[in-house]
């Protein structure tokens, strides 16, 4: 997906988020500003919008000297997650339909991205889940995902946020999980899930996981390791989570189920729905 002009405003508003986050310092937050507004000047909007978050939050690490601004943010969610692991299985237990519930609970839980707000609060994640046991959820859609996982030799879940990967293992529980590698990103960029996070969460003892090699919140497979681009070649299923996973992957020729809320306007008008509707898009190669 090719970066919009609309993008421009949400670059400098997570640039602004950012760095006061990190530091109170005038001096780097007026450096950081005017470096990215020079790359964005300069930038090649046939490239995806998280291909300039990566530049954003490198110059924002570089300034700043913080190898993982979001480090402390990413543990909250992670606990704040698992605390809420016992009634998202509740819910599972108690519906008809244990598959679309799970659905539902880990397109939920794609609230806890800090790249498109900085005033996520623990409100907002039980407000996402109510919502979502509630929301139309387009049914077809859920029957293609079902069939897909049932088919699949074997499938690799593209996660993308802490904390949400606590709603992922929620899913990844009613899938056959033999079939199942979960991958994470390669290097912390905003609040996106690592290694570490995926241990912390209790998914590195139920599946394989494995990371991208890679600082881009999304997945961009050209700066992606060999090993990645391998499982993604070999799979022959994708589940992938979030906005900038769809944002990164939506022109590769792949079987690729998208699940994400959209949460901003230009991502509602590209996948054709209302801004905080709950999405599951298909992508299917021959």
């Amino acid at each position: 997906m090719r970066t919009s002009i609309d993008c421009i405003p949400c670059f400098m508003r997570q640039t602004l988020e950012a760095v006061r986050m990190v530091t109170d310092e005038r001096a780097v937050h007026e450096e950081v500003i005017r470096k990215v507004l020079n790359a964005t000047a300069s930038m090649d909007f046939t490239l995806s919008p998280p291909q300039m978050g990566q530049t954003i939050h490198r110059l924002i690490c570089e300034a700043s000297g913080e190898k993982d601004p979001y480090y402390e943010i990413k543990k909250r969610y992670n606990h704040l997650a698992l605390d809420l692991y016992p009634e998202l299985k509740k819910y599972v237990d108690s519906s008809s339909d244990r598959f679309e519930t799970s659905v539902r609970l880990a397109i939920a839980g794609n609230i806890i991205d800090f790249g498109v707000t900085g005033k996520l609060s623990e409100n907002s994640i039980h407000t996402s889940i109510r919502e979502s046991l509630a929301q139309p959820l387009n049914k077809r859609a859920v029957e293609v995902l079902r069939d897909s996982i049932e088919v699949a030799k074997n499938i690799l879940y593209i996660g993308d946020n802490a904390g949400e990967i606590v709603f992922d293992r929620i899913l990844i529980e009613e899938m056959p999980i033999e079939k199942v590698t979960f991958a994470v990103r390669g290097f912390p960029i905003i609040n996106d899930a690592t290694k570490e996070d995926a241990e912390e969460t209790g998914l590195s003892s139920l599946v394989e996981v494995i990371d991208n090699g890679s600082d881009v919140p999304g997945t961009v497979l050209k700066e992606c390791s060999q090993e990645f681009r391998n499982y993604f070649a070999q799979s022959d299923f994708i589940i992938t989570k979030g906005q900038g996973n769809y944002e990164t992957l939506s022109e590769e020729c792949k079987n690729i189920s998208y699940l994400f809320k959209a949460k901003c306007p230009v991502i509602a008008k590209e996948s054709g729905c209302n801004v905080g509707a709950m999405v599951i898009l298909h992508k299917r190669c021959a």
